[in-house]
């Protein structure tokens, strides 16, 4: 891979925020390892943005619900001889429905791929960064992070909770090291996880950002070594999330569960 531009590993990458990271990355002239279950999606992805902008791209198709994936991912990066700079936990997914009534195995996969492969990908690759005293993690959490509870996505808003206090949590433990990590607090977004959650007649989603606009405040923001970044908020929706902290949890949980009701 090319030396003399940093390299990115980016999970989730064959479509939406991941796929506009990827972009962002290569428009920047950096060498890239996209990571995703859809093998084709990835070749794609890796024809267009190598024959664009002339970096290199490697390929590496894995389910990461798989508890095996994260030290299988990591051996192959490290097989293939790959120095990575930035690491973008970027893969996740959510599910709509009350939680006595979903599949447990889709919700358990969910807390796998969410928050156990993300974890696990952090501690594999943190020790490298440290040692070398460089290297960025983003890691994308959500604004499902930010309420007490999530109201019909139950186990999606407590992933999240996970994910922002974990990387809330590591980023203070790396002050002076050289590394940062980042969480990503995106809203609705124009991605396919409204269609995978069964959301798409939620009123959530009805003023969705664009995930090009949202990985590019991810990436700034990965860049610059800051704690947090939140992202595609209306501004009814900044009112309600500056205003959490100082609702009774029942209302806010009365209101996040209106804001996820599917339209009749």
């Amino acid at each position: 891979m090319n030396k003399n531009q940093k390299t990115a590993l980016i999970t989730g990458a064959s479509s939406g925020i991941g796929k506009e990271f990827a972009h962002l990355h290569a428009e920047g002239g950096g060498d890239l390892v996209i990571v995703a279950r859809s093998e084709g999606k990835l070749n794609a992805l890796k024809s267009k943005l190598e024959e664009k902008h002339s970096v290199q791209v490697t390929v590496i198709s894995k389910d990461l619900t798989d508890p095996s994936s994260a030290q299988e991912l990591y051996d192959e990066v490290k097989g293939l001889g790959s120095e990575v700079d930035y690491l973008i936990n970027n893969a996740g997914f959510g599910g709509h429905g009350r939680f006595h009534e979903r599949a447990l195995e889709q919700d358990l996969a969910m807390i796998q791929l969410n928050v156990t492969t993300l974890t696990a990908l952090c501690r594999f690759f943190l020790p490298d960064f440290v040692k070398r005293a460089s290297g960025r993690i983003l890691n994308v959490s959500s604004t499902a992070s930010l309420p007490p509870g999530g109201p019909l996505q139950a186990v999606y808003f407590a992933t999240k909770h996970f994910v922002t206090a974990f990387s809330y949590g590591v980023a203070g433990e790396l002050e002076g090291t050289g590394v940062t990590m980042t969480a990503l607090l995106p809203g609705a977004t124009e991605t396919e996880f409204a269609s995978a959650a069964g959301m798409e007649e939620s009123n959530l989603f009805e003023k969705a950002f664009s995930a090009r606009s949202v990985a590019s405040d991810g990436y700034a923001g990965m860049l610059e070594g800051k704690l947090e970044v939140i992202s595609g908020l209306t501004f009814g929706q900044k009112v309600l999330t500056a205003a959490l902290p100082f609702l009774p949890k029942k209302v806010a949980l009365g209101q996040i569960r209106e804001m996820q009701e599917l339209k009749n």
